[in-house]
């Protein structure tokens, strides 16, 4: 009988090209998880001169960025950063929505993966927990380089 094989959980980034499309809107929040990513994919042996950081207006203008960025093929993936915090009319809804659906769009057509990196909360407070530099096991800039470094290694395999 063969023996299985299992495909997933490889963070290396030796060799690979990343974009990070960061959203201006929310700035400081936003930041935390650029530097966050950055730093991440650093640490898994991605080289610097290797990462290409791209500023777009808000979370709404993040998936023609990133298509964008993927149709180039210059990138094996691409970050996207982002935080909207819910306000007291419908536009939280549309903007996540649009948000969500054309990184996802993108990534599907692009066949590159497109981490979804875009806080959609309640609260300020709640965005700053999941942006914080002081307890970086929980930014989530950091999830989405692992993310996409993850996505990197499982499609060569596939």
């Amino acid at each position: 009988m063969k023996d299985s094989q299992t495909i997933g959980a490889d963070y290396s980034g030796k060799n690979s090209k990343i974009a990070i499309v960061s959203a201006r809107f929310n700035g400081e929040i936003v930041e935390a998880m650029r530097v966050a990513a950055h730093q991440s994919l650093l640490d898994n042996e991605v080289n610097k001169k290797d990462i290409t950081h791209v500023y777009v207006p808000g979370a709404f203008e993040l998936p023609l960025a990133c298509k964008t960025l993927a149709i180039s093929k210059r990138y094996d993936a691409v970050i996207a950063l982002g935080c909207v915090i819910r306000g007291d009319t419908p536009h939280f809804d549309y903007v996540c929505k649009s948000s969500a659906d054309g990184i996802l769009q993108a990534s599907l057509e692009t066949n590159i993966p497109i981490a979804f990196g875009v806080l959609t909360t309640d609260t300020v407070k709640q965005a700053h927990e999941r942006s914080s530099n002081v307890d970086l096991e929980h930014n989530k800039g950091r999830d989405m380089a692992l993310c996409v470094l993850e996505m990197i290694n499982v499609l060569k395999l596939l």
